[in-house]
Parts: C-alpha cells; structure tokens; sequence
C-alpha cells in the first residue's frame, strides 16, 4: 500500500492475533501469494477500493455502537501514532511508521510542541 500523497509504503502493524486470524482465513479461503487478502467485489484480481474499506469500517463502527462522525481512516492512524507516542516518546520510530519524510511533520501531525518534540528527539540515539 501506498501512501497517496508521498507515495511511499505504508509501514503497519499486525498484532499476533490479527496474524493468526488471517492466517485461518488465507488456509480457508484457499488463498495464494499473489491473491488480495481483501478481493473487490469488482472482481476477485483486484483489492478493495478505499471505498469499500470506508464503508467496512463504518459497518464496524456502527455495530460497536459507537458515533460515525467521529471516526475515520485517518483518524485511526493518528490515535495509533499518539498512542505510540505518549507510551515511548520515540518520535523517530513514529516519524518511520508513518513514513514522514521530516521530523518536523511528525511533530505537527502528532500536534506536539515543538520544543517537547527537539528535547526527546535529542536524546534518542539511532
């Protein structure tokens, strides 16, 4: 997957469980490498469209019972790169998970102050 407006791969996280999941789908559906995980209702050679994983998830949102108009692709991303954030303060890792090219992207994407963002970066050796 890329990301759409740099164009570069988007780096993500499968949790053990999620791992095991698709692994018992992909042996059930009788699925292939160079089959989509996730087919188009268009046709099973092609991936769903972004439409489609919109709709998906705010099926799953309105089962968990929980306001649509809050929730959005986005939105998931960003609450997982702050959660990342606030747990390790590792604003270099989150700057390659989500593929900033600056630093200083990540620092405004994550709507940290500046200072706060220069201070622990300084002390982070990579």
């Amino acid at each position: 997957m890329l990301q759409q407006k740099a164009g570069s791969p988007v780096q993500f996280e499968i949790t053990k469980g999620t791992r095991e999941a698709d692994a018992t789908f992909i042996k059930l559906s009788n699925l292939h490498s160079k089959d989509f995980l996730f087919r188009s209702r268009v046709g099973t050679d092609q991936h769903i469209s972004t439409r489609q994983y919109n709709h998906i998830l705010h099926g799953w949102i309105e089962k968990l019972g929980l306001k649509d108009s809050l929730y959005s692709k986005h939105s998931l991303r960003r609450t997982k790169a702050h959660l990342i954030y606030k747990k390790t303060k590792y604003l270099r890792v989150i700057q390659l998970l989500l593929g900033h090219k600056k630093l200083e992207s990540t620092v405004r994407y994550l709507g940290i102050e500046v200072d706060d963002a220069l201070e622990i970066s300084e002390t982070i050796e990579v």
